[in-house]
């Protein structure tokens, strides 16, 4: 033969040229296993860019052949060279039935005996025929190699099978009986998965992987196993090439769905599942567990599992410093994604797999796992209060809502009752504390920002309250309810609990935001005597007894600590009212009953009247007051009027006779015209008439009888009353020490006797002047 003749080998418009050397150094039988193609190392994958599968092939079928290229044939050129090729043939064929056994012993074969244009045998150094170069082992085998592995029957046998002539891996003979075909080449399978046609291919691998593990039954590798191992590494790393056309298929099937290739994908593992049914491991192991079943099944699931886990994090995230709202967005995109590629899955992806995979549960288990480890990682971040809610309003209702898993045209594929909750139990707790925590933070802010709010607006722009129905008011209890509404109500749609919990921290920062603000309200009052701190003042008290009603009534709230917090409150503000009051009355006060203006009677009626009018004119703000709050009010500057009054009273001082009578009957007078006042005010507080007549009736009587039931009737009627203030009274009347010890012995009181309430408290309010008699 020819040594500087070419063979040539086509391979997708590649042609590879492998040259014969001419002076071969090596022996078969010592230098052959050297001289071997190297393992193929890296699986088969599969190629997008076109350039990258040409530069594939042509390392593929360099690492098989083992030798330097050094010439390439075109497609084009293929038809000009069939002549030359014909007669290539002709040679090689008669090279082929020679004898040229590497070893002593060994079986002669041809053409014809060869199952398989194996990878191994072609990577093994060639040898000539003994005919050209007698006493040449090397020769002679590299001559049988060649003319075995790149005869022109060979090749028109890949070309017929590239041309889809052999389609199918078996035939029928004349009785009918199924015969099994010679399996393709490494290259020609691969070429085969490469264009997706995996069932085809996969036949032709179990061929492989049949014949060589037959050969190694009848130990036809005893004495080379290095061919054998690489023989089986190429068997598996075809099945890894299948692999990854099986992950490669997986994760396109949502995208660019092939149904053909879809359909086929599940042919392909119930077809391996069925050839590997009754695998047995060997003992030792096959190499690279050549024989034993490839768990296909388990790999489409995790394929599977990747993808999904794939499109979830490819969903677009805003970025967080652009939009407050970049998480709520993202959930919906995931939402919408997700949501579509479900419905694609039911519409089309299902229904090219056998119902026994259970395609749409193993796709929504999928997305359920990926989707609770993409929002555990969210979570993982320092998120604020409306990116919480978000999560937690997302989990609770949208995730199994009718726009996500939960719609309509999803059932009955889609089984909710079968996933586990979306965040583990911990995580959803800490999720749920995290976002109570935000809320406490948040409410306190917007209480916070409602005190300012009436700061800026109301107090320094002195804005007049506004006046609604003829009562004073202000948006402060609109305001504090709408915002507690709101944070319960949207905790409410998450649980009940977290509604609760929510509702118990709102209540909790209102009692300590109401003092805070009385506070803040009163010290602006201090600093300056402003002509709208009355009408505020009285805004204000409306406005908190409006709160406590619509707490009761909208968030059947009665908290006992709440209510008594307002009340102080309402007293705080009844006292700052009186104190805005005192330093008017009080010059008033401290002019009636002096002995000067009793001689003159019109200046003592002018001193009460002015007192009155002063009262009546603070009190006109009183009016816009709601009730029961407008009478509390009113009782209670009623009461102040009658304490100061008998205050000055009740202050030693020496009186003729005719003086006490006059005292007694001006004290008469000016009592009823105190109480007729503040009846038309609308005081109700009917147990403060009869104080001052009491005193004046005592001052005024000469009989010691009548004067201790005068005293009597008044230590019963008022129980807060002392000996002390008796004794004052008494000393009024001009009456001696012994006489008026002896009135005194004659009260008592039951032990038992049930204290009054702090609104029935007069006498207790009263210090009770000292007393100094010699006699």
């Amino acid at each position: 033969m020819d040594e500087n003749k070419k063979e040539t080998l086509e391979i997708n418009g590649k042609v590879k040229s492998p040259s014969v050397p001419k002076s071969p150094t090596k022996s078969l039988g010592v230098d052959e296993d050297a001289d071997c193609v190297p393992e193929l190392h890296s699986p088969c994958r599969h190629v997008k860019d076109g350039n990258d599968e040409k530069s594939f092939q042509r390392n593929f079928i360099g690492r098989l052949s083992g030798r330097k290229k050094k010439g390439k044939t075109s497609i084009k050129d293929k038809a000009s060279k069939m002549d030359e090729s014909k007669k290539e043939t002709e040679t090689l064929e008669t090279n082929e039935t020679m004898e040229s056994p590497s070893k002593p012993g060994s079986p002669v074969k041809s053409l014809k005996d060869e199952n398989v244009d194996c990878v191994s045998e072609l990577s093994s150094p060639p040898q000539k025929d003994e005919n050209e170069n007698e006493g040449k082992g090397p020769q002679q085998g590299l001559m049988r190699r060649i003319s075995k592995h790149f005869s022109m029957k060979n090749f028109q046998k890949k070309e017929s099978n590239f041309a889809g002539d052999a389609a199918d891996s078996s035939l029928d003979n004349e009785n009918g009986d199924p015969i099994r075909r010679e399996p393709l080449s490494v290259m020609q399978i691969y070429e085969l998965i490469e264009k997706r046609q995996l069932l085809e291919a996969f036949a032709n691998i179990m061929g492989l992987e049949d014949e060589l593990l037959a050969e190694k039954d009848v130990k036809k590798y005893e004495d080379s196993p290095k061919e054998y191992f690489r023989k089986a590494r190429d068997v598996d790393l075809l099945y890894t090439s299948v692999s990854k056309m099986i992950t490669s298929i997986v994760e396109e099937s949502l995208d660019r769905p092939s149904i053909d290739v879809l359909k086929s994908l599940g042919t392909l593992i119930d077809e391996e599942e069925k050839a590997h049914a009754g695998a047995k491991a060997t003992e030792p192991p096959e190499p690279d567990g050549l024989g034993t079943a490839r768990q296909w099944r388990e790999l489409w699931k995790e394929a599977v599992t990747e993808s999904v886990r794939g499109r979830v994090l490819k969903v677009p995230v805003p970025l967080r410093d652009d939009n407050s709202s970049w998480l709520a967005i993202h959930l919906g995109y995931l939402r919408k994604c997700i949501g579509e590629d479900l419905l694609k899955i039911k519409g089309s992806v299902k229904k090219c797999y056998p119902d026994n995979y259970k395609v749409c549960d193993v796709y929504v288990e999928s997305f359920h796992g990926a989707i609770s480890s993409h929002l555990q990682s969210i979570l993982q971040q320092s998120l604020e209060f409306n990116e919480l809610y978000a999560v937690l309003d997302w989990v609770a209702h949208i995730y199994l809502g009718e726009l996500f898993l939960g719609h309509p045209e999803l059932k009955p594929e889609v089984k909710l009752e079968n996933l586990p909750p979306l965040l583990p139990t911990e995580v959803w707790n800490k999720l749920k504390n995290d976002y109570l925590n935000s809320t406490k933070g948040k409410i306190k802010c917007c209480l916070d920002n409602i005190l300012k709010l009436e700061r800026i607006q109301m107090w320094e722009r002195e804005e007049e309250p506004e006046d609604l129905q003829d009562t004073y008011c202000s948006s402060l209890s609109f305001d504090i309810q709408t915002l507690i509404g709101e944070h319960t109500m949207a905790s409410g749609k998450i649980s009940k609990s977290l509604e609760a919990s929510t509702l118990e921290i709102s209540i909790k920062e209102l009692k300590e935001f109401i003092p805070r603000f009385g506070k803040a309200f009163l010290e602006w009052g201090k600093v300056k005597d402003h002509p709208l701190f009355l009408p505020y003042l009285v805004s204000y008290i409306n406005t908190f007894h409006n709160l406590r009603m619509g707490l009761q009534s909208k968030f059947n709230i009665n908290c006992p600590e709440l209510n008594k917090i307002l009340t102080d409150l309402t007293q705080s503000c009844k006292n700052n009212f009186l104190n805005k009051l005192k330093p008017k009355t009080q010059p008033m006060f401290k002019k009636i009953l002096t002995e000067a203006l009793i001689v003159n009677s019109g200046t003592m009626d002018c001193a009460i009247m002015t007192i009155l009018s002063i009262i009546k004119q603070f009190s006109q703000h009183l009016q816009h007051l709601d009730q029961p709050s407008n009478q509390d009010f009113i009782n209670e500057v009623h009461r102040y009027v009658v304490k100061e009054y008998i205050t000055e009273a009740i202050k030693p001082r020496r009186m003729r006779r005719r003086k006490q009578e006059e005292l007694s009957q001006k004290m008469n007078q000016e009592a009823t015209m105190i109480h007729e006042t503040f009846t038309e005010l609308g005081s109700d507080a009917a147990w403060l008439a009869p104080a001052i007549p009491y005193i004046a009736n005592i001052i005024g009587e000469r009989k010691k009888q009548k004067i201790k039931d005068q005293v009597k009737d008044m230590w019963e009627n008022y129980p807060d009353v002392r000996k002390e203030h008796i004794a004052a009274i008494l000393s009024l009347c001009g009456l001696w020490r012994h006489k008026r010890q002896s009135i005194l012995q004659q009260l008592s009181r039951p032990k038992d006797r049930e204290e009054m309430g702090h609104d029935r408290e007069l006498f207790a309010m009263i210090e009770a002047p000292t007393i100094v008699s010699c006699f």
